[in-house]
């Protein structure tokens, strides 16, 4: 009689769980590589819409809010300081979309071999990270136009605030995935819900607009982001260390809250998907 080998995902994430995420690190670089080359296949333009996407939507923001609406932008003019908080919202915003329906669109693989179903969210927000690099030559390119220089802070925390904003997208991605696996009203709920988001964080106006009550945004995390990355690109305020704490740590929350849902539940995905 031959042994029969029965592999069952733990119930709580450990540092096993990091350990075989680095074992199968191949196979995450396949999936994100998959997922660059499928997003832009058989486009007439390709990668360019990864520029195009939130240069057109700075261009709108900036003639109907900037322009006819007359929104403050904290002395910065309005295009430049718009398009900053666009490059982080896109990434924050199509990194969950992505991500949240990673399982469901991948059952295909995970129902029939093994490996860390983590994989899966994960690879999918990395591609969006490249998106992001792209777009960021138009950033560079305004800087020039309006003479905007930061300094050597500005440059260092770039990557803290990029890490902040894949950390909330990774852990929200990870347990709208799980849920997703059972209850498929997710990709219907989800658009609506980073569309309502999107408007009480302060992509398209300061959060000088609120006065007093600007610290009830400092529960969204993609608050502080937005704010840092203005006042450390554009100089439109000192940087406010204690609102990126707040952020890091809502995110990281999220992160973990994400992960332990996740291995909770992964024991039924094969299941149900």
């Amino acid at each position: 009689m031959e042994n029969l080998i029965i592999i069952k995902p733990q119930k709580r994430f450990s540092l096993q769980d990091l350990k075989e995420i680095w074992i199968y690190k191949e196979l995450l670089y396949f999936f994100t590589w998959r997922d660059l080359k499928v997003r832009y296949k058989q486009t007439a333009i390709g990668v360019l819409w990864a520029i195009f996407r939130p240069f057109i939507t700075m261009i709108i923001f900036s003639v109907f809010f900037g322009g006819l609406m007359k929104v403050p932008s904290d002395n910065i003019p309005y295009p430049i300081f718009v398009y900053v908080g666009l490059l982080f919202w896109q990434l924050f915003s199509a990194s969950l979309s992505e991500s949240s329906n990673s399982l469901v669109s991948s059952r295909a693989i995970f129902t029939k071999i093994y490996f860390p179903r983590l994989i899966l969210p994960i690879s999918s927000i990395i591609p969006h990270f490249v998106d992001f690099l792209i777009a960021s030559i138009i950033l560079i390119g305004m800087m020039f136009y309006y003479h905007f220089i930061p300094g050597l802070i500005g440059l260092l925390i770039l990557p803290i605030l990029i890490l902040i904003t894949l950390t909330m997208s990774c852990g929200l991605g990870i347990f709208l995935s799980a849920i997703n696996v059972k209850y498929r009203d997710v990709p219907h709920i989800l658009p609506f819900l980073i569309q309502t988001l999107m408007f009480v964080t302060p992509v398209i106006y300061p959060t000088s607009i609120l006065q007093k009550y600007s610290w009830i945004m400092a529960i969204n995390p993609m608050t502080g982001v937005i704010q840092t990355a203005r006042a450390a690109i554009l100089g439109t305020s000192s940087i406010n260390w204690f609102l990126l704490l707040i952020s890091g740590l809502i995110c990281l929350t999220v992160l973990i809250f994400g992960i332990i849902y996740f291995k909770k539940t992964e024991k039924h995905f094969a299941d149900l998907v």
